[in-house]
């Protein structure tokens, strides 16, 4: 019986993991890369402990690194003057939301449309009416790309990256040109704000969640169906997705209200008396108040991590399916600046993004490197370049603004730049973020300009055939 019970026992150890003799020659030697006590005892020595560490720890555990890495120093050499700038009515505010590539790119056409039709200066387009349609076409780019991979396995890298952002707030200027296009505009007053368009979290989860739901539905559908009836299958598909769609029409509808198909409108002067009183389709207002050539405008970006002078596509950095990936031409920071500069020098606008939170002053707007100052608090050095913050996710577009400002020296450099914030008027500078040159080089990602202002030779090089990116890439960074 004793040897019974210990043969049972030596293989009872088997099942939990081989005898104690193997659990020996599995224990971790020294060298197989976990912290060993003479690496701790190492590290220990790097925190002397001492009253000046002491004293740093007190104040660091009960405060933000930020608040005392700050250069109160660099603070007093905040300045506002702008050699070259184009004038802006008013401050948007797009709450606690991810449409700040929708307010960049409406506040450069309302800016234009209040200047050429006498506008308001508080006048502005429906951003609830456009973020109802970029909802719902998202939510049909999601479907059909589900029934475009369904004989992909569902661990497929692109498989798992669409189930993974079936639907965000989030986007970038084609969304803007896009959507305008095929829906048109409505002013604010016809399609206000609500609660949910200003606090996209909890609709946009839920869509989310049914999203997830209807592409696993769609796949399973595609498979049985292409494998019985292929010629008919496209059809009985489509009629199932639209199905589907008519679902989150109803969602958006009930959180956002349903866009007008067609209303009457008083318009008025930028002294508020009214000039007409007119019904409009959103497209017949579009023609008439803010008609665009978006063929007319191109986004170049500085992308250290790849060769310049090459144009580049993301796949699924779109937000209509049958629209256009985002595409760009990746340029020196020495070719960009002059562009930028040719177009405020002419008072135009231009949408931009930036990595916003680096290096930022919340209480005035400033965006300087020198604005804090943690090698010294921190007693290390942090001396990544700008292309291997981008290599390791580190760095990346975040946010979209307005690009309005430049302060040009006596010889037409560039010293600093604004941009025209969406986050209201009282959020930095009267709502505008300033940065410094050396700011603007390290962490400005895009821009998009009209035609006119690049050059005929760069103009030339965005006529090449796009590399494809995956939608995984880095720069796949949908500006919020």
């Amino acid at each position: 019986m004793k040897t019974k019970y210990i043969v049972l026992a030596l293989a009872a150890m088997m099942v939990c993991g081989g005898t104690m003799a193997q659990k020996k020659e599995q224990a971790q030697p020294a060298d197989n890369g976990g912290i060993t006590p003479e690496m701790m005892q190492q590290m220990k020595k790097g925190f002397g402990g001492n009253a000046s560490d002491k004293a740093l720890r007190n104040v660091l555990v009960n405060n933000s690194p930020a608040k005392l890495a700050m250069n109160y120093e660099n603070a007093t050499k905040f300045d506002s003057h702008f050699s070259n700038r184009v004038i802006s009515k008013a401050v948007t505010d797009q709450k606690s939301s991810g449409r700040c590539w929708m307010f960049t790119g409406m506040n450069v056409l309302r800016n234009q449309a209040i200047r050429h039709h006498n506008l308001p200066a508080d006048f502005q387009f429906s951003q609830a009416y456009l973020f109802f349609y970029d909802q719902l076409e998202k939510s049909n780019l999601f479907l059909q790309a589900m029934i475009d991979t369904y004989k992909k396995p569902i661990d497929d890298q692109e498989v798992q990256w669409l189930f993974k952002n079936p639907i965000g707030d989030g986007g970038q200027f084609t969304g803007v040109a896009n959507l305008i296009a095929k829906y048109g505009l409505v002013p604010s007053d016809v399609m206000p704000e609500t609660y949910n368009t200003n606090n996209t979290s909890s609709i946009s989860n839920l869509i989310a969640l049914k999203l997830r739901e209807d592409g696993l539905q769609l796949r399973e559908m595609a498979t049985i169906l292409f494998a019985m009836d292929k010629k008919g299958a496209p059809a009985r598909l489509q009629k199932k997705q639209t199905e589907m769609l008519a679902e989150i029409y109803r969602m958006l509808a009930l959180t956002m209200g349903e866009p007008p198909a067609q209303f009457t409108w008083q318009q008025k002067d930028a002294k508020g008396e009214i000039v007409e009183t007119k019904t409009y389709t959103p497209m017949e207002f579009y023609e008439k108040f803010a008609k665009t050539d978006f063929s007319k405008y191109y986004m170049v970006m500085n992308d250290p991590t790849r060769e310049y002078y090459k144009v580049y596509e993301i796949q699924y950095d779109r937000h209509v399916y049958d629209g256009q990936n985002w595409r760009y031409l990746n340029l020196p920071m020495e070719d960009i600046a002059p562009m930028c500069i040719a177009s405020i020098k002419d008072s135009t606008m231009m949408y931009f993004s930036c990595d916003v939170g680096k290096f930022l002053n919340r209480e005035n707007g400033l965006m300087d490197m020198n604005n804090y100052d943690y090698e010294s608090l921190m007693g290390t050095t942090f001396g990544m370049d700008k292309k291997q913050r981008v290599a390791t996710f580190a760095s990346g577009s975040s946010h979209a603004m307005t690009l309005c400002a430049v302060d040009l020296d006596k010889d037409g450099k560039p010293i600093k730049w604004m941009v025209e914030n969406s986050w209201g008027p009282n959020y930095g500078w009267q709502g505008n973020l300033i940065m410094t040159n050396d700011w603007f080089n390290e962490y400005m990602f895009r821009v998009v300009l009209e035609e006119k202002y690049i050059p005929a030779n760069i103009r030339a090089m965005m006529d090449q055939k796009p590399i494809m990116l995956p939608a995984w890439d880095p720069m796949f960074a949908p500006e919020e």
